[in-house]
């Protein structure tokens, strides 16, 4: 005969043991068991995909959205995991798209690792800058004048690129000062990068322009559009490279051997 109180002790043991097997089929931390998520499934989609669903119950699904939709496996951030996008550095510049012309130029990079399952997209992979070459492709200088003077940051002559330049070229240059007509709104109204610096463009601020080769002229040694040949206090027009519509008069104030107005104000002849 059984003793008192033995009886109980069947039922519970196989309590014990259905409750171990629910745990085991469900995993660690709660999870599906293995056969019902995405490592399973074997695939990570892009968008919204109807077929990318692991068996259930309950359904889930291993798309990238399903976290808007809150649908997603358990182990879809294990298995799918977000990975941004990755871009080389930038090139260099290239030369003008077209000489003895207002042009621009481009610097490009490209990607090495594509975006998925949600994470960051790619940056842009071009970027143009306005500029002018006076030598065509076959190397020989170009023969027109640019009027207006074409105009960029100071910032642009110390990177651009001198090809074949002597070294007594180096060093020859001026500078001239001039005092801002009125400037146009459009001029403020920029989000290029490298356009950035006409923002501070205000009329009746003086800024100081350089002159050095390659934009001066091979016979005259000026740069085009420099006031030179003005009256005193006759207005003439200046154009921001890379930002056609920011275009404006000044009024030549005189020429310095070297420039020194503050870096905004700061700018270099095309």
């Amino acid at each position: 005969m059984a003793p008192c109180g033995a009886a109980p002790i069947l039922p519970l043991a196989l309590a014990l043991t259905a409750v171990a097997a629910v745990s085991w089929a469900r995993g660690p931390s709660g999870t599906h068991w293995s056969r019902q998520g995405c490592a399973a499934l074997g695939r990570c989609c892009p968008g919204r995909d109807p077929t990318c669903a692991a068996r259930g119950p309950p359904r889930c699904f291993c798309d990238q959205a399903c976290r808007e939709v809150r649908d997603c496996c358990p182990d879809y951030a294990r298995a799918c995991p977000a990975v941004s996008c990755v871009v080389a550095e930038w090139s260099s510049w290239s030369r003008c798209v077209k000489p003895c012309q207002v042009s621009y130029r481009l610097r490009q990079r490209h990607v090495l690792q594509e975006p998925r399952n949600g994470g960051a997209p790619c940056p842009p992979l071009e970027e143009r800058a306005g500029c002018v070459e006076y030598w065509n492709h076959q190397g020989v200088e170009c023969q027109q004048s640019l009027l207006p003077a074409l105009i960029t940051t100071g910032s642009y002559g110390k990177e651009r690129e001198k090809r074949g330049v002597p070294k007594k070229q180096e060093t020859i240059g001026y500078c001239v000062q001039f005092r801002l007509g009125p400037v146009p709104g459009s001029c403020q109204q920029v989000r290029a990068p490298h356009a950035q610096w006409t923002r501070y463009l205000t009329q009746g601020h003086t800024v100081c322009v350089r002159c050095e080769w390659p934009a001066q002229d091979a016979r005259s040694q000026r740069c085009y559009g420099d006031g030179g040949g003005a009256g005193g206090h006759q207005l003439s027009l200046w154009q921001a490279a890379g930002h056609p519509r920011c275009r404006g008069t000044w009024e030549r104030l005189g020429q310095l051997r070297d420039c020194s107005c503050p870096e905004v104000h700061s700018l270099v002849f095309l």
